[in-house]
């Protein structure tokens, strides 16, 4: 007699505890009923909760530096070299002139000035791209609504911070993006932000005031960005403050720095800790940027800041580059014990794993389940005029 099928629901339940998306890819091959219930939006969201997107190395001007046996993403990663156009040959004309800035669930955000004016670094033309599709979408321009007040505010100042950047896909809608441009001055902060789903910017922050924010105390060449648990976090100089932006509500704000010491914004690396937790790496003085404390939140306020009681001992040779998810970066010089290159801390099982050669900024980590897993191409080839 031949058994009962088994039913969607369990199925799911049994597909959603697979160990790796690659476990996933070859159990969806077994039959169509699987590979119905592995391309269903709503399974591929519990799925990248439970699963975090594999580390597959990092983008850069030099191109795609694959992570490499025995990182267990080194297959997926060499399928998506050969793949992908690192070279992006697809983008408009002149393709080489094209920056990479972000590299965010599998999708890159390149610019490139569009101006020949003291201002040209400021507003550039943008790009957000899938290189494993070849397909972009070309951003409008920012609206002059609030690139006036910007562009009259630097001609008094002189003196800026640029930043533009991807927003992690929200929950929801996986095939959706946002990219973030903002500009610091001494006296205001401007944001805005675009929406893959209206093609449109809106203005985030207009000059509000920023309560326990001075401006002119942050040292703009020294300004970093970190990110972790739905927040952004801009660390500049010895500032006792630090600027968030939740992209959870869009709002700015300010918190305050754990109480210690520190030298720039760079040493700085904040992390993504188990149950919500997150965690900030600082180097104590005069230690060679070898002994960090590490800070923990809990998500509360800024005054939830508590010490570790161990500190974070760093091998010798060794320097952190800033964090992916609940990884520190780690880059090694190279040792008789240990071989050059770009490693990852798990902060939570301390496992330290190889990646690649590259020497790595976060922002250039290209995260992604493995290309065979995406449900649709997730930007379009279509085109926004833009004015230069």
């Amino acid at each position: 007699m031949a058994l009962p099928a088994i039913p969607d629901e369990l199925l799911v339940e049994i597909l959603l505890r697979l160990p790796t998306p690659e476990d996933l890819i070859r159990a969806s091959a077994a039959c169509v009923s699987f590979r119905r219930l592995v391309a269903d939006r709503a399974f591929l969201r519990r799925f990248r909760k439970l699963h975090p997107a594999p580390l597959l190395g990092f983008l850069d001007y030099k191109g795609f530096h694959p992570a490499v046996p025995p990182h267990p993403s080194a297959p997926a990663a060499s399928a998506v070299a050969r793949a992908a156009d690192f070279d992006f040959t697809f983008l408009p004309p002149p393709y080489w002139g094209w920056t990479v800035r972000e590299v965010r669930d599998g999708r890159v955000l390149l610019d490139r000035p569009c101006r020949h004016d003291e201002l040209g670094p400021l507003f550039k033309e943008m790009v957000v791209c899938d290189p494993l599709h070849r397909r972009y979408l070309l951003l409008p321009p920012i609206p002059d609504d609030l690139a006036a007040p910007a562009v009259c505010q630097i001609l008094i100042e002189r003196d800026c911070f640029a930043d533009c950047f991807l927003a992690p896909s929200g929950d929801e809608e996986e095939t959706s993006f946002r990219v973030i441009w903002m500009t610091l001055l001494q006296t205001k902060l401007m944001a805005a932000v675009f929406s893959s789903g209206t093609g449109q910017w809106q203005t985030l922050s207009r000059s509000e005031p920023l309560p326990g924010f001075l401006l002119s105390t942050w040292k703009f060449w020294f300004v970093s960005r970190h990110y972790a648990h739905g927040c952004f976090y801009w660390v500049s100089g010895t500032s006792e403050k630090l600027l968030v932006l939740d992209i959870r509500t869009m709002e700015f704000s300010m918190v305050d720095h754990p109480p210690c010491a520190r030298f720039s914004g760079d040493d700085v690396a904040i992390v993504e800790a188990g149950q919500g937790i997150t965690l900030m790496f600082v180097p104590k003085p005069d230690t060679s940027r070898l002994i960090y404390t590490v800070w923990r939140n809990n998500g509360g306020s800024s005054t939830q800041w508590q010490m570790e009681n161990e500190p974070f001992l760093l091998d010798s040779g060794s320097v952190i580059k800033g964090a992916v998810g609940r990884h520190l970066l780690l880059y090694y010089v190279g040792s008789s014990s240990v071989e050059r290159g770009c490693y990852t801390r798990d902060v939570d099982t301390f496992q330290l794993e190889r990646v690649c050669g590259a020497y790595p900024d976060p922002s250039e980590a290209y995260c992604n389940l493995p290309p065979s897993l995406l449900s649709l191409p997730t930007v379009s080839s279509g085109k926004l005029s833009v004015v230069c």
